[in-house]
């Protein structure tokens, strides 16, 4: 009878299986399926809301709670659901009579019902990730923002610090100024006081917020720096009145226990339009500003530090020569650090000696607080080598205040008015201008500055020293109209520009405007106008009487669009520049200029075809530019540059040319081949390539609009052909410093640039079949020379929407000069030519591209994406 319990057992489970149970356990492999294929598509959208979070904390954002607690049930429903499937598949393993009876069919049936709830919480988890409009927000701000301070510290500001932070801790205190002349170090110690906030043992108050004023005092600007660090919302700001803008600021501060630092003062600020709450007892806010007068500090420290320990020690009586000189700097800091540049090389103790009597013979009874500082400062200019080098500072203060000044159009304008005429050539004149701008940067007189992505350099002048610039100018304030500056300032008055008339230089920014004249006034003495983005016009007669003017530049007024006509009369002038002016003809009188030696034209889009014999006219021409002008011009470029051709003393020349006919005329002659510095070729129609002559004096070359562009062929001087894959050394580019590439479609790549050494800018952008920028031949004998460094000069990379593009370079290279690396619309670009066996720029600051460009990279060294992954942004 042993038989008959296990058949009795099938038969007891077989009427547990009947009816309904039947067909769930049947359809239950099915079920299992579709439940795992569910799982399958949660996770990808899981993934994707976890990629959108993860580039957003990378961009210092928070991930909504919303999103966090959808994230954690998608964690949590993934392991439920795999520890069903883990028991339905057991329970199936164990089933007898096939599919249709388990061995514990009630518990089957059981795991069975559960899949189906499982299906639909898996499928409204999928459907809420997949309709996620935000997974982000920004982060609080921080309650403080570290102000970068020198590594060296100033002397002489440790005892108002802990002045001013006494006073910050007392609550019967709420508003703290710290007064002194420019110079003495009034930001430096508001920034140690901001940066003393970071210390978490600090948390006394609840937002630290620091607004520079600077003159003249502008309020919108003030808000909206407060408006930043508060947060408030595009909603509730833009379209507002500043009223109402003061209303919101004022709501929220009064909420908070703040203190706001405002830096360098000049004029009375109105905290209640601002929007800054009345400060109260109870409250315990703190306003702290700085502003000028003549309180100073001993630096006698500052002043060793900069004039070197080997000239200080360079004879015994030297030392206290020194500290004499630091007294007579009255311890301000810009001072001091601008004397000791200047006596850094003084060795012996008479030249000490007679320096330091130098010193003392300035004036000490000119009015006004600057009186003292500009009197020190003024000897680093009485140190300056020579009168063109004084002029070429005292220049400076024509730009206005903190305005960083482009250096090439700085020694363009110092060529016009006639500083470096020492130099037949310009680019001679232009090398020597570069020299005095880094002179004067290392007799801290200018401040050198560069921006990312650009080979551009840039100067600005510290305000004190510009101020002190414009007080020399003017014979040290006797003649205050000397140098006339107006930035911003509206209207002009007629009767304010007839005191104008013994002025030597008016330099006119940003929407200064003059009203009409009632006759044409007189400036016999007036060498230089600068009009720059300031005026759609100007009144009739201005320019009619100013007998001895050299330089007008009207540079950046985009809504210039007439041409005083009587400039054509200017029998005198040298400098003419109307670059990125909307000015539609050049009237036939500027033939009359015989004197003219620069004429500029870039980024004139209006501007209609010049008249035929214009520039052959101008007989003293030495630098002729016309980088771009209206896509409409059909200018006779022949018959340009056969006038260029014509002039005698031209050896300058940047130009736009459009058809093959044109380029050859311009390599055909020696002069204006010697001559061209910056060449762009747009449009260029009907030919697969162009022939650029070797050797060449180009300096900036670009490419535009280029659509059957296929190569590029290098002629040399003798007429031979050089294929543009690796051509020979000797014909090398020496000059060239910047390649624009854009909308060349059929161009594959630029392996001629192998033989541009010193090339600084590479810009490619929209080249729909470039697969590489430059090929690597050491695999099929052509190696290249180990003699040439390939982008060893490179600054910056701009590469965008090249679809196809898979390498920049076949090899690691060093990148010694790299500062910027700009990607985007390169989806096939994996690798970036770098490797940690080849030291790379110490300059790089920046790598800008999309996220997921960048977490597709390749890496074969995985020390390389650590270096650099600090340094990558997107857009």
């Amino acid at each position: 009878m042993d038989f008959v319990s296990p058949v009795l057992d099938v038969a007891s489970r077989i009427c547990n299986c009947v009816g309904g149970r039947a067909d769930h356990l049947r359809r239950l492999p099915q079920k299992l399926n579709s439940l795992r294929a569910a799982m399958e598509k949660l996770n990808n959208v899981y993934k994707d809301v976890k990629e959108r979070v993860e580039r957003e904390e990378n961009l210092e954002k928070k991930r909504t709670h919303v999103v966090g607690g959808w994230m954690e049930r998608v964690e949590a429903m993934e392991k439920d659901v795999n520890e069903l499937l883990d028991r339905c598949d057991e329970e199936i393993q164990k089933k007898c009579l096939g599919i249709y009876c388990s061995k514990n069919c009630r518990a089957t049936y059981k795991l069975a019902k559960m899949v189906p709830a499982k299906m639909d919480a898996v499928a409204e988890l999928q459907s809420e990730g997949s309709n996620f409009q935000e997974v982000a927000v920004p982060l609080p701000s921080p309650h403080v923002i570290e102000r970068p301070l020198e590594e060296k510290p100033v002397v002489g500001l440790d005892s108002p610090f802990r002045e001013v932070w006494r006073y910050l801790q007392d609550k019967q205190v709420g508003t703290i100024g710290i007064y002194g002349m420019g110079g003495v170090g009034k930001t430096t110690l508001l920034k140690k006081i901001n940066n003393k906030f970071l210390q978490s043992s600090i948390k006394a108050f609840d937002i630290v917020i620091w607004v520079v004023v600077s003159r003249p005092t502008n309020l919108e600007r003030v808000q909206e720096t407060i408006r930043s660090r508060l947060q408030i919302p595009d909603d509730r700001w833009k379209g507002s009145e500043e009223d109402d803008k003061a209303a919101e600021i004022c709501r929220i501060l009064k909420t908070k226990k703040f203190v706001l630092l405002l830096d360098d003062i000049w004029e009375p600020l109105d905290l209640l339009r601002v929007g800054i709450p009345p400060l109260a007892h109870g409250n315990e806010s703190k306003i702290v500003f700085t502003t000028r007068s003549e309180d100073v500090c001993r630096a006698l420290s500052l002043f060793q530090a900069k004039v070197g320990e080997d000239t200080l020690n360079s004879h015994p009586d030297i030392q206290k020569l020194a500290e004499m000189v630091a007294k007579e700097c009255k311890g301000l800091p810009l001072a001091l650090i601008v004397i000791a540049r200047a006596m850094a090389s003084a060795k012996t103790p008479e030249e000490w000696e007679r320096n330091l009597q130098k010193l003392r013979m300035y004036p000490k009874d000119v009015a006004g607080t600057e009186n003292d500082l500009f009197s020190v400062l003024a000897f680093s200019y009485d140190c300056l080598p020579d009168e063109a080098t004084k002029s070429c500072f005292l220049y400076c203060s024509l730009f206005p205040e903190d305005f960083p000044i482009p250096s090439e159009h700085l020694i363009q304008l110092w060529m016009g008015e006639g500083f470096l005429d020492e130099y037949d050539n310009i680019q001679e004149a232009r090398n020597q201008g570069g020299d005095i701008i880094e002179m004067l940067n290392r007799a801290c007189l200018l401040e050198a500055s560069t921006t990312p992505f650009s080979r551009k350099e840039y100067s600005k002048m510290h305000d004190v020293i510009r101020d002190m610039a414009l007080w020399l100018a003017c014979e040290k304030g006797k003649k205050k109209n000397k140098f006339v500056v107006k930035d911003g300032i509206g209207l002009i008055s007629a009767q304010e520009v007839k005191n104008w008339k013994d002025s030597q230089r008016i330099s006119l920014w940003n929407n200064t405007n003059i009203e009409e004249l009632r006759e044409p006034p007189h400036f016999p003495n007036t060498e230089t106008v600068l009009g720059c983005r300031t005026t759609s016009t100007f009144p009739s007669g201005f320019f009619t009487n100013m007998s001895v003017i050299r330089v007008l530049d009207f540079s950046d007024n985009e809504t210039l669009e007439l041409f005083p006509a009587e400039i054509g009369n200017l029998a005198t002038l040298q400098y003419l520049n109307l670059s990125n002016t909307d000015i539609i003809c050049l009237p036939i009188e500027l033939k009359n200029l015989k004197k003219l030696r620069f004429l500029i034209l870039d980024w004139m889009f209006s501007l209609e075809p010049i008249p035929n014999q214009m520039v052959s006219s101008l007989s003293s021409l030495q630098l002729f530019s016309m980088k771009s002008s209206s896509s409409r011009l059909q200018m006779d470029e022949i018959m340009l540059l056969e006038e260029l051709e014509q002039l005698e003393h031209i050896n300058d020349i940047s130009i736009r040319l459009t058809n093959i006919q044109s380029v050859q005329r311009l390599f055909e002659s020696h002069k204006l081949t010697r001559s061209t510095t910056s060449l762009s070729l747009v449009e260029y129609k009907g030919v697969n390539q162009v022939q650029l002559l070797s050797p060449s004096c180009i300096k900036e070359l670009r490419l535009l609009w280029c659509d059957e562009l296929e190569e590029v062929k290098i002629i040399h001087f003798e007429k031979q052909v050089v294929p543009s894959k690796f051509p020979n050394p000797q014909c090398c580019f020496n000059h060239l410093l910047s390649v624009q590439i854009h909308i060349c479609n059929k161009l594959l790549n630029l392996n001629w640039l192998i033989h541009a050494p010193k090339l600084q800018s590479l810009h490619i952008e929209q080249c729909e079949i470039m697969e590489k920028v430059i090929e690597d031949e050491r695999n099929d004998g052509s190696e290249i020379e180990s003699g040439l460094s390939v982008f060893s000069r490179l600054i910056d990379l701009t590469l965008i929407a090249l679809p196809k593009l898979e390498s920049i370079y076949g090899r690691a290279l060093p990148f010694p000069s790299l500062r910027g690396i700009f990607v985007f619309g390169c989806p096939r670009l994996k690798k970036l030519p770098f490797d940690s066996n080849i030291c790379m720029s110490k300059q790089l600051e920046k790598i800008i591209g999309q996220q997921k460009w960048w977490d597709g990279l390749e890496w074969e060294d995985q020390t390389v994406m650590h270096n650099l992954t600090p340094i990558f942004s997107t857009p």
